[in-house]
């Protein structure tokens, strides 16, 4: 047999005690002992009133269907087939280097004389496969790749075709890896003309597309800097990565993720974090951190996002006016990660002590953030976080006075307008 032939080992329970073969409707008998029914059938027809591996006598002839073992020999039978079909399937898409030389050659040849690629799909996936296999697969994709127009061609495409998602969808993940190898959007084309079909896939395409384009978005904004300026200047590229965050029955949280990451990006440049807050990054993000089970990285980049939001006035008000994402922040703290905590008291930090706002500090006292701010000031936290924290003490300290004080000085008032 060739090396990647498929060999199978059948859990030797599987077994017909008589055949030996893999059981089809497996029956037990009086004896406890299982066989598959069409040969204990023949055993007992032939006139045996016997069990065959024990040898015991039969009380009763009757044959009881096993279900459990059935299923299980089911299950397995399913994974034999699956693994079967991936084999198989590997070896039909298995190339060399010289076959990926000559399919890029063909690919390049066959879109300049005819400006299409359905008829590309199949190279297209044997290349894709042939990356994906390893890193070093992936560069010597790379290296063939710009010792032609390969990647600006399906660029090209991107930018000319971006409705047409059957052919767009087995691109962007060769498209995506390529682009990570090569290492810049603009060495291949203008950020703006890439925009429509980015857009588009994020809107309209399937789970895995959308997946796809937002990892290489992420790319672009997280490396490219004049990409991501010239990105972040498209409103509805806002609305659309916090669409994501929406939470209902199709909410993918890796998904989310990925999108929050490139908001986080674009965040960077602070002309952008008033856009994010007139999107609704701040309700949107929120929401689902107060209401979702997010893992957490999907929760660090979340606070981390809303902290930068936290940075301009318009953020600030935004947050102020949301109590119950305030409350949520301060359920994070000590809660997730040590990150997360400095996110977290950050943006406390800046809404109570900087803006000095009351609903905000109303909202952190009501979901106990006092306890919170003095367990944090007895932890093994950053200097920078624990000075936060003091100060976020003192203000509560300071409101906490004054309140008494108000309420004693009502009381003294009160009581000398009283008739006796």
């Amino acid at each position: 047999m060739r090396k990647d032939d498929l060999y199978i080992t059948v859990p030797s329970f599987f077994r017909c005690p008589i055949t030996l073969d893999v059981m089809k409707s497996p029956v037990s008998l009086c004896t406890g002992v299982t066989y598959d029914r069409s040969s204990i059938q023949r055993w007992l027809d032939s006139g045996n009133n016997t069990c065959p591996a024990t040898m015991q006598v039969l009380q009763t002839k009757d044959l009881v269907p096993n279900y459990t073992l059935q299923r299980l020999i089911q299950i397995w039978s399913d994974s034999v087939r699956t693994q079967r079909s991936d084999t198989e399937s590997n070896r039909v898409n298995s190339v060399n280097h010289d076959q990926v030389r000559e399919l890029i050659k063909q690919f390049v040849n066959d879109f300049r004389v005819h400006s299409e690629l359905e008829m590309n799909s199949d190279r297209l996936s044997k290349l894709l496969a042939f990356s994906e296999e390893s890193a070093e697969n992936l560069r010597f994709v790379a290296s063939v790749a710009a010792e032609s127009d390969f990647l600006v061609i399906l660029t090209s495409f991107l930018v000319h075709n971006p409705k047409n998602l059957k052919v767009v969808e087995k691109i962007v993940p060769l498209w995506k890896m390529l682009l990570v190898e090569q290492g810049s959007l603009s060495k291949i084309g203008k950020a703006n003309d890439i925009y429509p079909a980015i857009i588009f896939a994020l809107r309209h395409g399937s789970s895995k597309l959308k997946m796809e384009m937002s990892k290489a978005l992420e790319f672009i904004t997280s490396t490219d800097s004049e990409a991501k300026s010239s990105l972040s200047e498209n409103s509805d590229l806002y609305s659309v990565l916090l669409s994501f965050s929406t939470i209902n029955s199709d909410w993918n949280p890796d998904l989310m993720e990925v999108s929050v990451s490139c908001l986080i990006s674009l965040a960077m440049l602070r002309k952008n974090r008033v856009k994010l807050v007139k999107a609704g990054a701040v309700k949107s993000v929120g929401k689902a951190l107060s209401t979702a089970e997010m893992g957490t990285g999907l929760t660090d980049k979340v606070l981390r996002l809303l902290e930068l939001i936290s940075t301009c006035k318009e953020g600030r008000l935004e947050l102020c006016n949301d109590g119950d994402c305030v409350q949520a922040i301060v359920k994070k703290v000590l809660k997730v990660s040590n990150e997360a905590t400095e996110h977290a008291v950050t943006i406390l930090w800046s809404l109570c002590c900087l803006f000095r706002d009351h609903r905000a500090q109303e909202s952190v006292a009501k979901s106990n953030g006092m306890a919170k701010i003095l367990l944090l000031l007895q932890s093994n936290c950053s200097p920078a976080v624990r000075q936060m924290a003091a100060d976020l003490l003192k203000v509560f300290r300071v409101n906490s006075k004054a309140v008494s004080c108000l309420s004693t000085s009502y009381d003294t008032k009160t009581t000398h307008i009283m008739p006796f």
